[in-house]
Formats: structure tokens, sequence, C-alpha cells
């Protein structure tokens, strides 16, 4: 790619940001921990202590770096984020700046990849998948109801790819640019999401009609 790093961005929720080894490999056995767990039990019943015990890790372990629940799935949800970003930067590295089709192929194929093998994704992927659920009282520290709403997931992924397909297209990540990347996530978020509830694999012609108008509507900018 043409300078811009992949390199992951701080999770704004971390109570505690890790700074040596041991301390990141923790934080990624009890992100490990807490996807396994949204797979096999779903978010409601997803517990801190739960995530504690199958990331082998004291119950203190997790609430040094999460407050709830909330804040963990997001963090996985932003992990996924950054791992995204990187596998779509590698892709674009060997596709011509010219060749944008080529390079829209990459952002949709990336995501479909791991929505089939990244464990939690299903649920979490950038951030979406999860309500808010409604408002109420404050709940006990380290407590895992009510939790807080968090940022709109596909703001981040348009901000992520503004960035590497500007760079890619060597033109200048503006306003028109963003609004462009924003509209299209958000029309291949719901027809991917219809994708996935029809063929737990992804139904190919819902997928191929995907691609179809992406590429329609980004070739009045791209092309």
């Amino acid at each position: 790619m043409h300078g811009v790093s992949a390199e992951p961005h701080v999770t704004p929720g971390l109570r505690t940001v890790p700074v040596q080894r041991r301390s990141a490999a923790r934080l990624a056995r009890i992100l490990d921990a807490c996807a396994e767990l949204l797979d096999e039990t779903g978010y409601e019943e997803l517990s801190t202590r739960a995530v504690a015990t199958r990331a082998g890790v004291p119950i203190g372990s997790v609430y040094r770096f999460f407050g709830n629940k909330r804040a963990m799935a997001d963090a996985l949800a932003r992990r996924n984020l950054d791992s995204y970003a990187a596998r779509v930067e590698h892709r674009l590295a060997a596709i011509p700046a010219a060749d944008w089709r080529s390079a829209i192929d990459a952002v949709l194929d990336e995501y479909l990849a791991m929505k089939r093998t990244v464990p939690g994704f299903g649920l979490v992927d950038f951030g979406t998948r999860i309500p808010a659920g409604p408002p109420g009282p404050a709940p006990a520290q380290g407590a895992d109801l009510a939790p807080e709403p968090v940022p709109d997931a596909n703001d981040r992924v348009a901000d992520r790819l503004t960035a590497l397909l500007a760079a890619q297209l060597r033109r200048a990540p503006d306003t028109a640019l963003r609004r462009t990347v924003l509209v299209a996530v958000e029309a291949a978020d719901a027809l991917l999401q219809l994708a996935f509830r029809t063929d737990a694999s992804g139904d190919p012609d819902i997928i191929a009609e995907t691609r179809e108008l992406v590429r329609a509507y980004l070739a009045r900018t791209l092309g």
C-alpha cells in the first residue's frame, strides 16, 4: 500500500492499555474466549465470569480491562476491524492502483472470509449485531446489565476503508469520498445480512447481486 498503516487503533473502552507482552497476550486470550462463547451461548448468556474461566485467567484480570461484557464485546469488534483492515491492505498491495473493481472485490471478499471463519464474527462483526438495550439505572461496577451504546460500526468501517481506498486510488480522502464509501458500506451491510439470513454460508446469488450493486454505485465516483 501507499503509506497507509494498518496498525490497530487503541480501543477507547479499555480500562488499562497493555504495555507488556504478557499483558497483551492475556487480553488476547480474554477476547478469544469472548468470541468462542458468543458463538456457543449468544450475547445474553455471555458473562465476564464465563469468559475468565474459558480464558484461564482470574476474574479480576477481565475487570482490569473491561467494566462489563458490552465493553468486552466492543473491544472484540474493534479487533475484528483492525484485522479486517490489515487483510484488505494486504490484498490491495497486489492490485494495480487503477483497478478499482478488483479493489472493491477484495474489500467484499475479505469480509465474507471473516464472516465464515472468525469466531464470534457472525454476532459482533464490527459492532452492529448486539442491541444496546433500553436505558436504565447505572449498573454496579463489573455488572453485565444495561450496556452503554457504542459508536456506529459502519462509521468505523467507512473511516478505515476511505483511508485505504484513497491511498490505493491515489486520491484525497475527502468528504465526498468518505460519504460515498459510507453509503456503499451501509448498502452492502444490509444486503449481506440478508444473504446470511437466507443461507448460513451466505446465499451466493444475493452476494453476487450485492457485488454488482456496489460496483454500479461506486462507478460514478471511482470509475
